[in-house]
């Protein structure tokens, strides 16, 4: 059953937010509002200009990407029966000016992730579908890598989906030292 809804069903919703622009692409302003209150009045400048006060698009776009990645994450880690303590991820969005105009090119997310009881395969298993499943991810028309590093807090086990008759429940550490997991993943 999904959490807030009596019976399990989740309610679709929409978000808005409103943008006056001033002005050429390069040297024009502009100033961001939601209804929220958040963002009031903020403003942004074109992405290449990083030495004026604001933000830009791609900026908005890698902290939206980065939230919305965070949260699948955490939905795949639940499902799967472990709750993460903490889930820290930076994306890196580079965009490239083509003959059509500018483009995001690729996305790269860093994930940091501190979870009791988990195992590193299985851990890259649910960042997998977590790219795979983020709304962010799905939206983007990019090459989206990644790099994932569990922080174990806790005696590691399998996840409940891991588990066979002939496996046990837990696994011990041979004493031989571990690497972290630094390998990049391509969409």
């Amino acid at each position: 059953m999904r959490p807030g809804r009596p019976n399990g069903e989740m309610k679709s919703y929409t978000r808005k937010a409103s943008v006056s622009w001033l002005g050429t692409h390069q040297r024009g302003k502009g100033a961001i509002a939601t209804p929220g209150a958040i963002l009031d009045r903020i403003p942004y400048f074109s992405g290449s200009d990083g030495k004026r006060g604001g933000t830009n698009p791609p900026e908005l776009m890698a902290a939206a990407h980065a939230g919305s990645f965070s949260m699948s994450l955490a939905t795949e880690m639940g499902t799967a029966g472990v709750s993460p303590k903490d889930i820290f991820t930076t994306a890196t969005l580079t965009m490239e000016p083509l003959a059509s105009g500018w483009r995001v090119t690729q996305v790269h997310l860093d994930v940091v992730a501190t979870v009791a009881q988990a195992i590193q395969c299985d851990f890259v298993d649910a960042a997998l579908r977590a790219k795979a499943n983020c709304p962010i991810s799905q939206l983007l028309n990019a090459n989206i890598s990644m790099r994932v590093k569990l922080n174990r807090r806790g005696a590691a086990r399998l996840l409940p989906h891991r588990k066979s008759p002939k496996a046990p429940a837990t696994r011990r550490n041979s004493g031989a030292q571990t690497k972290p997991f630094k390998n990049k993943i391509h969409k």
